[in-house]
């Protein structure tokens, strides 16, 4: 046995990042080796957990992932560690379609217990009837303990306990409204070397919990079975193939089976074209998402990596580029001035971030009669040029979207970050 839970609140905005980190902490500092996931598709919250407990988090996703899969890569993690901690995403119940791949429907595949972090702001004791119908929404939901964020004083702490005492929940605790606990912004581009300026935050909050929340309650009402570790089959390799991996600062949107899945085809070698370096001899380059715009004037002088990367394609090479990765891949990139900045030059396309607008969302690639999955988030667009495209691309609700897969020879890019942990990225080229 082991304590593992979910945290889940009732929207977004609540604080379950700020309070996840915090519990991370605070179980990490009484000597606990400590596992973070993450539901859903989102690269941002991991790299906070990873500061908070200092082990790699996991992004468990029902809708880019089988629900034996969810089950395979939650106890591969989680061998190894004293306690387990997944973070919800958007509100318990929320998911693609009404509660499909929900926070509540990853618990439900993993029977994890589920602790809900509220927000009281504002809020006494009618929090108890959102506690009982998020205890009692959905039967497969296991709702066993509260934690209430942004509380006023200890006397607003005992309406809202008991609130919960009469919807069936069990009050664990809060954390007191402050301007300490604030999470930076989604868009802010920082690396884990510059996260770790911000290590007060993790810490601040697990001094919170130790004093607010009764912790040994917490983990007595989270204790279940370790999960069994199930047996998935590999790639087979390609004997002699190499994979390299554009690592750094500005590309660095990558999932962890992603890598375990590259790395059964062959040997990963890793460059990074922020530093200028040569792309190492290899079959396949895969240069992942992340925050190009960040570095446009780096990036525009990395005449050795851009000169290595055509070389790569002339040579026949594969390249997979999923949005940062692929914008470096046009001919320019532009800022939100209009400034353009010279990137590799092997898409026939100019992106930029003039007019910034989010646009985001699950994707479903139909491509050669298989279906891959995916999500979109991304502030930049395409302004022109025009390259070959193949497949097609749906929302999560089966409607048709604009987004595009550039095929060109060897080259596959798009906005769409893949999740190919059960499947052969290199059949994204057939």
């Amino acid at each position: 046995m082991i304590p593992q839970c979910l945290v889940a609140a009732a929207s977004s905005g609540s604080g379950k990042t700020t309070f996840t980190l915090g519990l991370l902490r605070a179980l990490n500092r009484r000597g606990l080796t400590v596992q973070g996931f993450k539901c859903g598709p989102d690269y941002i919250d991991p790299k906070f957990h990873r500061l908070a407990c200092g082990r790699e988090s996991v992004n468990l996703d029902l809708f880019m992932m089988s629900p034996e899969h969810v089950q395979a890569v939650y106890a591969r993690h989680s061998a190894g560690s004293d306690a387990a901690v997944l973070e919800g995403v958007m509100g318990l119940y929320d998911g693609y379609v009404r509660d499909q791949g929900s926070s509540a429907e990853v618990a439900a595949t993993l029977g994890l217990p589920t602790i809900l972090l509220i927000d009281a702001r504002s809020s006494a004791f009618s929090v108890g009837a959102i506690l009982y119908g998020m205890k009692h929404f959905r039967p497969t939901s296991e709702v066993v303990g509260v934690v209430f964020n942004r509380v006023a004083s200890e006397s607003h702490y005992r309406f809202l306990r008991e609130a919960a005492e009469e919807a069936g929940v069990v009050p664990l605790g809060y954390l007191p409204k402050t301007q300490l606990l604030e999470v930076p912004s989604r868009h802010l581009g920082l690396s884990l070397e510059e996260l770790s300026t911000l290590d007060a935050l993790p810490e601040t909050v697990a001094d919170l919990i130790e004093q607010h929340v009764q912790l040994d309650r917490l983990l007595e009402l989270i204790q279940r079975p370790r999960p069994v570790l199930r047996e998935e089959a590999p790639l087979s390799a390609v004997e002699g193939m190499k994979v390299a991996v554009a690592r750094d600062q500005a590309f660095n949107f990558i999932y962890a089976e992603n890598l375990r899945r590259l790395s059964q085809l062959g040997e990963l070698v890793y460059f990074s074209p922020l530093a200028n370096e040569a792309v190492p001899a290899s079959d396949l380059v895969y240069l992942p998402g992340g925050y190009p715009e960040f570095y446009l004037d780096q990036l525009a002088t990395a005449d050795q990596t851009r000169l290595t990367l055509r070389d790569h394609v002339q040579r026949g090479g594969k390249i997979l580029a999923e949005c940062g990765g692929m914008m470096y891949l046009c001919r320019e990139l532009r800022d939100e001035q209009g400034q353009a900045y010279p990137m590799a030059g092997i898409l026939e396309l100019e992106a930029t971030m003039e007019q910034m607008r989010l646009r985001l969302g699950y994707r479903k690639l139909l491509l050669g009669g298989q279906e891959w999955r995916g999500h979109e988030f991304h502030y930049s667009r395409i302004a022109t040029g025009e390259e070959p495209t193949k497949g097609q691309q749906r929302s999560a609700r089966d409607e048709e979207v604009p987004t595009l897969l550039y095929a060109k020879d060897n080259v596959r890019a798009g906005y769409t970050h893949l999740y190919f942990g059960e499947a052969n990225p290199l059949d994204l080229f057939c």
